[in-house]
Parts: structure tokens; sequence; C-alpha cells
């Protein structure tokens, strides 16, 4: 069994994100955009510290509402450096600010973030983090790698003995259909 599933279950802040939404299949572009954000501002911190502030990140960014987000100018980006409720890293919040209006680039050629994931499905890590490089700022393999696996497009969230596993292949996840097409990651 993988080693968060083992240590996650039962603890207060990583067990319900665990069960709940660790490699669950997003569909919603505002949800999709939250966990890029929350993934962007975990490099260099743990991942407890980014799920122990969702809550402040939430309020300080609209509740990642993109068109919100994308229209955020000098006053806001002074408001969320100084929000000691979220993490306050220039190069975080410009990447937060210019994410949403490529976002939005995106909703308007594709229809919306999640159908351009789904354009490009199945792609290899690789494949993936070189497009994500190309489209947005501030994703690096590990964020591109670790948002694809918490959104359901690669595999390696769940031991296929955890019981979450179950759950969500029931799910048939991006990376779980391409797998049994014969895709190798």
């Amino acid at each position: 069994m993988s080693s968060y599933c083992l240590i996650a279950p039962g603890h207060a802040f990583h067990g319900p994100y665990h069960e709940h939404h660790y490699g669950f299949p997003i569909a919603d572009d505002d949800q999709l955009f939250e966990r890029l954000v929350l993934e962007i501002n975990q490099a260099g911190l743990s991942w407890l510290t980014i799920l122990k502030k969702q809550a402040a990140f939430r309020q300080a960014y609209s509740d990642f509402a993109i068109a919100k987000v994308a229209r955020y100018g000098d006053r806001q980006r002074a408001r969320l450096l100084a929000d000691a409720g979220i993490i306050r890293n220039r190069l975080k919040v410009d990447a937060a600010i210019e994410n949403a209006k490529r976002i939005q680039v995106l909703q308007r050629s594709h229809g919306s973030f999640a159908t351009w994931l789904a354009s490009h499905h199945p792609l290899t890590k690789a494949e993936w983090v070189k497009l994500f490089k190309r489209e947005f700022v501030f994703t690096g393999g590990e964020i591109v790698g670790e948002f694809l696996m918490s959104i359901g497009y690669l595999p390696g969230t769940h031991a296929e003995d955890c019981p979450v596993f179950q759950k969500i292949a029931a799910l048939r996840p991006p990376w779980l259909t391409a797998q049994q097409a014969g895709m190798r990651y």
C-alpha cells in the first residue's frame, strides 16, 4: 500500500482529502483551478500546510472563481500578499492570477478547462509537463504531476488494496480508461 494510503486515514486533514478528493475526477473548472493553485502553493512546503490553509485560500481567492481571480489587479494582489492565512509568495500569487487569465483563454477556445484537459488525454507525464509549461506559469514537473494525479489524469494516488482505490475506479478516471486501452505512463 502507498505510504499516503497508510498515514492519511484517521488524520484530521489528510484523512478527508485522501478519502474524498485525492485522485477523484473533477469536471468543474473552478474546482480544477483550485486544485492547480493549491498544488502551486505546495511547492517547497508540506501538503499538510496547504490542507490546513485551504479554507483561507478559498476565501482569499474568491472561492477560486476563475472569472473573478482573472480580474485581480494591484489592490487584490496586495491584499493577498498581506493575508497571513495563505502562502504569501509573490510568484505564487502572480501565478494564480495569470493562470486564471490563461484558463479563460482555454475556456474560450475549448468551452472549458475540463474540456481542454480531456482533449489532450492521454499523455505521458513528460508530455503533460511540456504542455503545461507552454500554457501556464509556475508549473514544473512535480506540480503538474501532482495536479494531474489529484484529478484522475495520472495514476498513482492510491494503492490497489486501498479501499478508496475501488471508489475511484468505479468513476472511471481518465488514467484508468487510458490504461485499459493500453496506454503506458
